[in-house]
């Protein structure tokens, strides 16, 4: 029978599913191991076969419908073998990339401190902070947007940084130095 995207198509089609379902989903079932993705691979085999419909000998889909599915179920396992199975106990001894409450809380307390503690600084001291660490100005475009000297500015932040470790340290937070 030739193949014609009428109503004959359709019913050839709907014959060759009928006929080679089931034999294809043991087949890929077999390869796999798992029935679910077995029928995705059968699924997918019987789409490409309408894609290729002017492609193939319809008198005998057979051979190319098995080696499409072979394939493509060989292609479903190499990618399963690639990817890692997360066990529950595995998925549960995962450690989150977000920080925990309690982090998130130390966090937001280390702020508010350190916010408290660049207030307590000079004007000149928070402005020449808040340009560095805030907008990230090196020391040369700090002077000239404020109009000191580059030895200045250096004095005024390495003094700032200093007490505002002092503070902190005095609160209880561990202080890199």
């Amino acid at each position: 029978m030739a193949w014609d995207e009428g109503d004959a198509g359709v019913g050839w089609m709907r014959s060759v599913l009928d006929r080679y379902e089931g034999p294809l989903l043991r087949y890929a079932a077999r390869i796999l191991g798992d029935v679910e993705q077995a029928r995705d691979v059968v699924q997918d085999t019987f789409l490409r076969l309408w894609k290729a419909k002017g492609d193939l000998d319809p008198d005998s889909p057979a051979e190319w419908l098995f080696t499409v599915c072979r394939n493509r179920a060989l292609d479903v396992r190499r990618k399963e073998r690639r990817m890692t199975r997360l066990t529950e106990p595995m998925e549960q001894s995962r450690r989150s990339p977000d920080p925990s409450p309690t982090e998130l809380a130390q966090r937001h307390e280390a702020a508010d401190e350190i916010g408290q503690a660049l207030r307590q600084l000079s004007d000149r001291q928070q402005e020449v902070l808040r340009l560095k660490f805030q907008n990230g100005f090196s020391y040369r475009q700090i002077a000239r947007i404020t109009g000191m000297s580059v030895s200045n500015v250096g004095f005024l932040i390495h003094t700032g940084i200093g007490r505002i470790r002092t503070r902190l340290r005095s609160a209880g937070f561990a202080v890199r130095t």
